[in-house]
């Protein structure tokens, strides 16, 4: 096990690089986010970090094995019918929570702590979900019935490659039985 860092540390911002790849390893979401770690002690299991969401992204209903402490501080977060801003704070547990809107685009600040940052969320529940909250910003709008656009078209082609594999699998049936 890696020993944790104990040590008093200062961080500007600006010295910590966004990244992608290790956003979707650790928070396991669908493509688009970013973070930047800032502090991650494994004998606690806590993580300290900014997450980045793109305008237009939906973060499924999900849950997780640790709770989370979220504080916006820029652009818009969506959820449990209400719209936040910066300065607003989400608390979220081992229950099912979410889906979460970024019309206009987010950032937060999100301390994890316990058994995983890795999300759980049905793919089914994200394609057939349909923007609530509106856009404030031109870009935003466009951004959202681009999602909007590009889950509906994913749930088209899968229940398009359903129907093919139902209609193949009974027509091999049936040549069996002859």
């Amino acid at each position: 096990m890696k020993k944790a860092d104990h040590r008093f540390r200062a961080i500007y911002d600006r010295q910590v690089k966004w990244q992608e790849g290790a956003a979707n390893k650790l928070l396991t979401l669908p493509s688009g986010v970013k973070v930047k770690i800032f502090s991650h002690d494994p004998a606690t299991k806590r993580i300290d970090m900014k997450v980045k969401f793109p305008k237009g992204y939906v973060e499924p209903a999900h849950t997780h094995r640790s709770w989370h402490s979220i504080l916006v501080t820029k652009g818009r977060m969506c959820v449990a019918g209400k719209d936040l801003r910066p300065g607003d704070y989400v608390f979220g547990w081992d229950t099912l929570h979410g889906p979460y809107e970024y019309p206009d685009g987010c950032e937060v600040f999100v301390v994890f702590m316990g058994g995983g940052t890795q999300h759980a969320w049905k793919e089914d529940s994200l394609l057939r979900h349909r923007a609530r909250w509106r856009a404030r910003t031109a870009a935003g709008k466009q951004a959202v019935a681009r999602a909007d656009a590009a889950r509906k078209r994913t749930l088209a082609k899968k229940a398009a490659a359903k129907r093919g594999s139902t209609r193949r699998g009974v027509t091999a049936g049936r040549r069996k039985r002859r």
